[in-house]
């Protein structure tokens, strides 16, 4: 008889397989709930036994000793970042280092997109102190809600001012550049007066991959507590469902990919310019990763001290505890 799983993820493209059960487990029962806004603490949670979690969240409620959730190392969401940060199209700002004394605009202060992409401009040498940053919503469409998160610092970091959409702060020149993961509605017509601010930003995500080895993780899954307590098997059977998942959504695409035109031609220069693994899950695929995250959130004031993966990540993706842990 399988357990049900009541799951909350947002509709990731390569989940679809597991959502219509094309991918399914005689151990689970999977009850996947499509959500736009990610559960903020799936311990306290009376609708779902896991969830994709925010990494920060996540780190933040390791060192708070908050052990209600275990985050797995399968990172559900990862992406690089220089492609996320978005200027007018008039603007002469062409390179991170230009942003140094400059307005940034960020869709939340402790997001761990944006936390990676503040490490993607450290390495260019603009750091949080050489920028004055604004938090606040994209769009017209998105809520009013505290972006700063108990981050904020006149003069340094504040919310963004007037709490009006940054895309018209931006248009109006109050802003030089936003940091976002996700376009604003219009972004890719020709006439949003809007464009990333790095001409070949693929470029730049290479020379990035090159150097750290890895493509930045910025979701996890998060299981309560006392559910992989009571089913210590669940981390490895979800954890293999969601790969396979990825698996048969991959071949899919390859083979459909006449839905949008150019897409054989990325996923040729996917399959070509990234080794085979690179999205691997587990801890030992993805620790070196783990570790740099830790690391950026400590340097930018995020964390109070500095966490080893082996304190984030008590389990790996097979169930059984990491080294350290």
């Amino acid at each position: 008889m399988p357990i049900t799983l009541r799951l909350a993820l947002r509709d990731w493209d390569y989940m679809t397989p597991l959502v219509l059960g094309d991918v399914s487990s005689p151990k689970l029962d999977i009850k996947v709930e499509r959500v736009g806004t990610l559960i903020s603490h799936v311990g306290k949670s009376d609708a779902y036994d896991a969830a994709e979690t925010s990494f920060s969240r996540y780190t933040q409620m390791r060192i708070d000793g908050d052990d209600s959730v275990v985050g797995i190392p399968n990172f559900i969401m990862r992406g690089f970042r220089h492609r996320c940060v978005i200027t007018t199209k008039d603007s002469p700002i062409t390179t991170f280092a230009q942003l140094a004394g400059k307005r940034i605009g960020v869709t939340g202060w402790r997001d761990s997109g944006n936390t990676w992409t503040r490490a993607a401009l450290r390495r260019e040498g603009v750091g949080v102190e050489d920028a004055m940053w604004y938090a606040g919503r994209l769009t017209e469409a998105h809520p009013i809600v505290d972006r700063l998160d108990g981050f904020g610092r006149p003069g340094r970091i504040e919310a963004a001012p007037g709490e009006r959409p940054m895309v018209d702060l931006l248009k109006e020149g109050q802003l030089d550049a936003i940091f976002t993961p996700f376009m604003p509605d219009g972004y890719f017509a020709g006439s949003s007066g809007f464009r990333q601010l790095l001409s070949d930003f693929r470029a730049a995500e290479h020379r990035y991959f090159a150097d750290v080895g890895y493509v930045p993780g910025m979701h996890l899954i998060g299981f309560k507590t006392e559910f992989v307590a009571e089913h210590p098997w669940v981390i490895a059977e979800l954890s293999a469902l969601i790969d396979e998942s990825q698996r048969v959504w991959l071949s899919k695409r390859r083979k459909y990919a006449d839905t949008t035109p150019f897409m054989l031609d990325e996923l040729l220069k996917s399959a070509s310019e990234l080794p085979e693994g690179w999205d691997a899950s587990g801890f030992v695929a993805n620790r070196k990763m783990i570790a740099d995250f830790a690391g950026e959130l400590h340097a930018q004031g995020i964390l109070p001290r500095l966490m080893t993966p082996e304190e984030l990540f008590p389990f790996d993706v097979d169930g059984n505890r990491t080294s350290a842990a």
